[in-house]
């Protein structure tokens, strides 16, 4: 198994955790930016919900970067500590299971978060 896994807690390494933080960047910037459109257009309030995708992308990958943990890898059974794209496979039942259940709780949090987010966009201001 590649040097640095820890099932449930570590699954990338450097060039992984880069590319979800830059994730978490412009999925930020998509969230800020589609907030300020909508409020430009005047739209109705509720279609500022839809600022709930972006953000939730964004808290995936900072999530992501700041716990050197890949969801995706993690319910594929995939670990990567080298060069982008360059998984191995995880075969004990129990590192898996540890690795699923990290994976699914980065996916309630960003969903959380991309909820908050657009609810704060719907309460700000009138318009």
């Amino acid at each position: 198994m590649a040097e640095g896994y820890v099932a449930g807690v570590c699954n990338i390494g450097p060039a992984e955790t880069e590319r979800r933080r830059r994730v978490g960047e412009r999925g930020a910037l998509a969230a800020l930016g589609l907030l300020v459109l909508l409020r430009l257009a005047r739209a109705p309030r509720a279609a500022r919900l839809l600022v709930f995708f972006p953000a939730a992308v964004s808290a995936a990958g900072y999530l992501q970067a700041a716990r050197r943990f890949c969801a995706a890898y993690g319910w594929k059974g995939v670990v990567n500590f080298g060069s982008l794209g360059a998984v191995e496979s995880v075969e004990e039942v129990e590192a898996r299971a540890e690795d699923r259940k990290q994976a699914l709780a980065i996916a309630q949090q960003s969903a959380a978060i991309g909820l908050g987010v657009a609810l704060v966009g719907v309460a700000m201001g009138r318009g």
